[in-house]
């Protein structure tokens, strides 16, 4: 039986739920890189990142490729970049929305927390 395409989306964001992860793929935007330049980047231990890398090969986000003894990830397709690219200016869209209300609230006379503990 298959997997309703809701459900398949679902599982899709929950595989990018990890910070690690999203790094990763931040970090492989500009190419190609070897774990070692990942891990220096991330500054998390071996073991944890090689287990994010081996949830974003499971998940076909990045590819992996030997080059002697050094393994060295790429992403799967530009369409990953994009992704990225959309949920910052989601984000950026988000949080300056919430700029525009702490404007309009402080104009109204409402203080915030910072006002009420100071």
């Amino acid at each position: 039986m298959a997997v309703p395409l809701y459900q398949a989306k679902a599982e899709f964001f929950r595989t990018l739920g990890h910070p690690a992860r999203i790094r990763v793929l931040e970090l492989l935007q500009d190419g190609p890189r070897p774990v070692r330049e990942l891990l220096a980047s991330i500054e998390i231990e071996p073991s944890s990142l090689s287990q994010q890398l081996s949830v974003l090969r499971r998940s076909n986000l990045v590819t992996a490729t030997r080059e002697g003894n050094t393994v060295v990830y790429a992403l799967s397709t530009p369409d990953v970049a994009e992704l990225l690219r959309a949920a910052r200016r989601i984000l950026t869209e988000m949080i300056a929305d919430q700029g525009t209300l702490l404007a309009e609230l402080r104009s109204a006379g409402i203080p915030d927390a910072a006002e009420k503990t100071a």
